[in-house]
């Protein structure tokens, strides 16, 4: 049977600079101050996140990146597709809860991205509760709190703030070692970014989307690299769930073309210019929607 092969030619035009080790959203390099909503940068400014493992560097795309993507693409908010804030409480271990913490925090990106006021409280609630019982909670002191409750309502506010707060629990974690924990929030952040990109192409498919979710095997490498370096006896079945996926990545064929980067000197702004084809196929999509979702399944049904 010959497959539907689908060529995806996209233009990469993205800001070059530099790479910020948050877990769930970078938010530009934004500076706290006492005002709310007027000194806080754009939201299209969010970029790739990044963790230095043992002087390595590993990036994956923001869950905010992928937020973003799904809105833009009018595909209208659906609650039922984010895991339920008040299960928060049935994840018992570290390995659990860190995972389910990158689920919720790529959850609150996407309720907030879509100003769902009421459900962002509930969700910030849920990420503060992991938080707190994973020993990351001195990111979310009461300043901070207060700022976000303040900001509850502003799209742009609420995005930049959670990355603040995000970014202290970076910090906190790798001065205590505990880079393991990072990598597992990174994880589930990124599992349910992908789960976003599935539910938008299965509602309103775009080529942005088909592409966003065929150019993942990089970021999946990095992520498999991250898990396999803790030697974590928990993460056995996740191991051998990313490496199934990693082999149906393996049959998605991509071309580089190199066009020379381009310099704003005023903004000091270097743009990357170069192309990327992809190559996917039905098949090969539908296969890794139906991995992604029983990885999901499995994360977010933990009941240990």
């Amino acid at each position: 049977m010959t497959m539907n092969m689908t060529n995806l030619k996209l233009k990469s035009k993205v800001l070059a600079l530099g790479l910020v080790s948050v877990f769930i959203s970078s938010c530009g390099d934004p500076k706290p101050t006492e005002e709310t909503n007027d000194n806080l940068p754009d939201t299209d400014t969010v970029k790739n996140m990044a963790l230095n493992v043992g002087g390595e560097l590993f990036s994956v795309p923001s869950p905010i990146q992928t937020a973003l993507l799904v809105q833009k693409s009018g595909v209208t908010y659906d609650k039922a597709i984010l895991n339920p804030g008040n299960k928060n409480g049935q994840y018992i271990s570290d390995f659990s809860k860190s995972l389910n913490l990158g689920i919720y925090g790529a959850d609150l990106g996407y309720v907030s991205m879509y100003n769902q006021t009421q459900d962002a409280l509930g969700y910030l609630g849920a990420v503060k509760q992991i938080a707190d019982k994973l020993g990351v909670s001195a990111a979310f002191d009461q300043k901070t709190m207060e700022r976000i409750n303040d900001n509850i309502s502003n799209k742009d506010s609420m995005l930049v703030l959670v990355g603040i707060a995000y970014r202290a629990s970076d910090a906190y974690l790798k001065t205590n070692k505990r880079t393991e924990i990072s990598s597992l929030i990174l994880t589930g952040g990124w599992i349910e970014s992908m789960h976003f990109c599935i539910n938008a192409y299965n509602k309103k498919p775009t080529d942005e989307i088909k592409y966003r979710i065929a150019e993942q095997k990089q970021a999946l490498g990095s992520i498999l690299k991250l898990i396999t370096s803790h030697n974590m006896p928990d993460a056995a079945q996740l191991i051998k769930d990313l490496e199934a996926l990693s082999k149906t990545y393996e049959g998605i064929t991509s071309k580089y073309n190199y066009v020379e980067p381009t310099t704003d000197e005023a903004k000091k702004i270097t743009y990357i210019n170069s192309t990327t084809e992809i190559s996917v196929s039905k098949e090969q999509l539908d296969e890794i929607a139906k991995q992604i979702t029983a990885m999901r399944d499995k994360i977010i049904n933990a009941k240990s």
